[in-house]
This record gives C-alpha cells, sequence and structure tokens, in this order.
C-alpha cells in the first residue's frame, strides 16, 4: 500500500531558513533507512508559499492569488511516499521521524483515488518521456497540489468520462515530458497524523474537520516559469466539478541549499539516488526541509 507523508510548514520552512547540520545528517539517515528497507518511493521539499501562487477555478474561469500564505497551518513543506503494508506501519516509520526536526505535524494519507484515475509513477513516467525523446528536459519542478472539498472527503465518484479524460491528458503530459509523477489521495478517513511534542509522538487518527486546510492529490510537472506552472494547472482537465482550487510550490533542488548542504551529505545523497534507481524508485532529496 502507498501511503504520502505530509509534513506541515512551520515558520522555518516558511521564512526558508536551511536546515542545520545536524537535521540534514538526520533527515539524510532517516530517508536512507527507508531506501534499504524498500519502501522509499518519492519524496520533495518544497519551497516557502512566498514563491507559490493559488490558483482558484470556477466555471472555467481562473483566478490566481500570489503567496506568501498566513495559514502556515494548513501549508506543506514537503512530502514522502512509502510502500508499506498497513497504515500502522506506516505511522511506526513516521513516530521514527529525527527528533532533530523539533515539535512538527506529519499527516499520513493512502494513495489512491475513487472512479479509476492513474497514478504516474515516476519511473515509468522517466521512462516513457525518454522512449517518447523528452526524457531530461531543462526547466524547474514545481508541486501541485489540489485542496480537498466535500466530494473529495466523501469519496465521491466522478463521472467515467471525466477520469477517462484527466488519464488521457496524463499520458500525453508525460510523454511530453512534463509531468514526471502524480497521485490522488483518498479521504482523510483512512489518515492519521502524528504530531511531535518534546521528542514524543502522538498519534491521530482520521477523519479531520479542517478539510480546507487537506489536500486530496498531486502532480509534479517541471516547465519553464511559474507562468506556465500556472497555465497547466488552469487547463487541467480536473473532474471535481465546476470549482477547483490548487497551490503551486516551486520544489526544492539541491543547488538551493548551497553551502547548507554539507559535501559528505552530497555524497550520502549521490549513494541514495545510485540505490533508487537501481530498484526503480525515485529519487528523493535528503537535506530538504520536509
Amino acid at each position: 500500500m502507498l501511503f504520502l507523508i505530509l509534513r506541515k510548514a512551520g515558520k522555518n520552512t516558511e521564512a526558508g531558513l536551511m536546515p542545520g547540520a545536524e537535521l540534514f545528517s538526520a533527515m539524510g539517515s532517516y530517508h536512507e533507512q527507508m531506501a534499504q528497507a524498500g519502501i522509499l518511493r518519492a519524496g520533495e521539499g518544497l519551497q516557502p508559499s512566498a514563491k507559490g501562487v493559488r490558483v482558484k477555478l470556477s466555471d472555467g474561469k481562473a483566478s490566481v492569488i500570489d503567496g506568501p500564505f498566513a495559514e502556515t497551518k494548513e501549508l506543506i513543506a514537503g512530502f514522502s511516499m512509502i510502500d508499506v503494508a498497513s497504515k500502522q506501519e506506516a505511522i511506526e516509520w513516521v513516530k521514527r521521524w529525527p527528533v532533530e526536526d523539533g515539535d512538527v505535524t506529519l499527516e499520513i494519507r493512502e494513495v489512491g483515488c475513487p472512479g479509476g484515475c492513474v497514478g504516474v509513477d515516476p519511473a515509468e513516467a522517466a521512462a516513457l518521456a525518454g522512449a517518447a525523446g523528452n526524457g531530461g528536459k531543462p526547466g524547474i519542478r514545481f508541486a501541485i497540489l489540489l485542496r480537498s472539498d466535500q466530494n473529495t472527503e466523501a469519496d465521491a465518484v466522478p463521472d467515467s468520462k471525466l477520469i477517462d479524460a484527466m488519464n488521457d491528458y496524463n499520458r500525453q503530459a508525460v510523454k511530453d515530458g512534463v509531468l514526471l509523477a502524480g497521485q490522488g489521495l483518498q479521504s482523510s478517513t483512512k489518515g492519521a497524523r502524528v504530531q511531535f511534542s518534546g521528542g514524543k509522538p502522538i498519534v491521530t487518527d482520521g477523519p479531520f474537520a479542517e478539510i480546507k486546510e487537506l489536500i486530496a492529490g498531486f502532480w509534479i510537472i517541471r516547465v519553464a516559469s511559474k507562468h506556465d506552472a500556472i497555465a497547466w494547472a488552469s487547463r487541467y482537465p480536473y473532474p471535481l466539478g465546476a470549482k477547483v482550487e490548487v497551490e503551486i510550490r516551486q520544489v526544492y533542488e539541491a543547488e538551493d541549499f548551497g553551502d547548507a548542504f554539507p559535501p559528505e551529505m552530497r555524497e550520502a545523497e549521490e549513494r541514495m539516488r545510485a540505490q533508487l534507481l537501481e530498484s526503480g524508485m525515485q529519487p528523493t532529496l535528503a537535506g530538504a526541509p520536509r
């Protein structure tokens, strides 16, 4: 079973502060343990919301709101995807989150969506784009986070024609080398939150009442600019109805950390990337603030 681990934002991540060497090392070790256990499938750190936007679509019209966004508790600082046997196993892994990250909140969500929408696997997407001659295209990576609503939290099943249109759009975007990964999330009823206080984890099972704070799915795309990311998200065939809200956030790359990314961590990152690629997984930036 695939689960997405969402690291909630805080003052430091929203300020764009780089993690210290101790946290870099701890997070690197944690993700390397996941990789060696064969459960790590993907992971990204997201830049502060000051560099992001929200796009609200209503009856085909898009309105764009520039960041930063004041509701820090609603924001995501990063995410990882793991493949484990059960939600309880996912919780046990999250309870081992490095204490060096402080009093953080992590949300665990089961991957999948009703109606037969097809997720985009990073390794398969890279292979298909390469076969089409569009692999390794230059550009900036952005995460598009789909905000939940009453329908997604009720696991409502969209019309099959809408699902088919979305799947077709995804396949073409993968071939074009634009869409790198993407998954829907099941309702928070099947999820959990792990909140750390003084290094001790407190687990709360879903569902969660704050629907506007939840994510119903995500896409990772690679385009030339934030303007292009907004355009892509605005024309996407969402099967959720006339009103949709997404948040667009730029993804951290290794070079964004500069001297804050110690040489030994760069070497560890290279080793882990090699391990992940050999097993058909998606590399993750070990030191990214999650």
